[in-house]
């Protein structure tokens, strides 16, 4: 591992530290080097916040020293004004001769900008440091902007035999660490998305009550209308929009969004990114999950393997992909894939 290499790993390990807190914004770290020891060092902590490059600089004491000083940061500095100043113009007031990025931001109102303006005025700028890792940290807000749909999560728990459950019964197939992660995760993405037979037969809550954190937005896939208000995803207070087939109607909590169900997940995909959602978990039975698998619209997935034997029930999706990743929580096996 070289030099810039190094930093680059702090870099992310730091953006990494608010994960799930700074959207829509992306996630960012910054590292400021000199004479080969870190002066400074900051990261993006929440959208309306300073950005990475700012927190770094202004955790350095001696601001002389950026004269003669490397500033590392994961994703290109900004270039436009928004609810913070352009971070470019900053660093070329704080006179910092040399500027090492991770990779370029594809978000129109970047996008190469602030590295212009950085060269424009003389600093020396690095580009791809660890360009496959610093995009992969940000594949949500990159999947948003470059592919206008959300990254998407798939996740169930299926038995050994390859059911996920009983019709009419719940069923637990995972254990009290499984769902503690579940929760963990539903922290870090912005949506989670149900059938309406599961909110109907489940009455689930998905929420992040077993860990501290933002709980996600709720979609359900309801053309018809099917849910009622006595559920608990439509009376708790969190927000969740209802994809039907008849209305367009804003209720508070819980808003009724129109889409055209001609068998295309894309339409479905493009409802959830009109509301600004980056990032999505879909749940639910294999009705919901297959198409979203048939379709090819998933970029990752996780599979909580059981060793329970049901013997008969509603079938697991039809998933035929190489884990990339495997661990056991307990008794249970999770299975992490990557459309890459």
């Amino acid at each position: 591992m070289n030099q810039h290499e190094l930093y680059m790993r702090r870099c992310i390990q730091l953006a990494q530290m608010a994960e799930g807190l700074t959207y829509p914004n992306p996630m960012v770290g910054c590292v400021i080097v000199r004479n080969d020891k870190i002066i400074g060092e900051g990261y993006h902590r929440k959208a309306g916040e300073g950005h990475a490059e700012v927190n770094a600089i202004a955790s350095v004491r001696d601001k002389n020293l950026l004269k003669d000083s490397t500033l590392y940061v994961s994703l290109e500095p900004c270039a436009h004004y928004g609810k913070t100043p352009p971070c470019s113009k900053l660093i070329i007031e704080m006179g910092v001769p040399r500027v090492v990025v991770g990779c370029i931001d594809s978000f129109s109102a970047v996008s190469g900008k602030g590295i212009n303006m950085l060269r424009e005025a003389g600093i020396e700028v690095i580009t791809g440091v660890l360009e496959k890792e610093c995009r992969h940290l940000n594949r949500r807000f990159f999947t948003f902007h470059e592919k206008h749909r959300p990254y998407v999560i798939l996740k169930w728990a299926e038995s050994a035999d390859g059911f996920i459950g009983k019709t009419g019964q719940q069923v637990w197939l995972t254990n009290d660490a499984c769902k503690t992660l579940v929760h963990k995760q539903r922290t870090t993405e912005q949506a989670i998305l149900i059938g309406a037979n599961t909110a109907i037969n489940d009455n689930p809550s998905l929420t992040a009550r077993l860990y501290a954190g933002n709980n996600p937005v709720r979609f359900v896939v309801d053309p018809h209308l099917r849910t009622i208000s006595s559920l608990n995803i439509m009376n708790d207070g969190y927000r969740t929009i209802i994809l039907n087939a008849q209305k367009t109607e804003d209720c508070g909590c819980v808003k009724y969004l129109k889409v055209d169900f001609n068998g295309d997940i894309n339409n479905i995909l493009s409802a959830v990114y009109s509301e600004g959602i980056q990032s999505i978990i879909i749940e639910g039975g294999s009705k919901t999950l297959q198409p979203f698998i048939d379709a090819n619209l998933w970029d990752e997935a996780y599979v909580y393997k059981s060793p329970i034997i049901l013997r008969d029930g509603i079938k697991a999706p039809n998933f035929s992909h190489a884990a990339n990743n495997q661990c056991v929580i307990d008794n249970v096996q999770l299975c992490t894939y990557y459309n890459l």
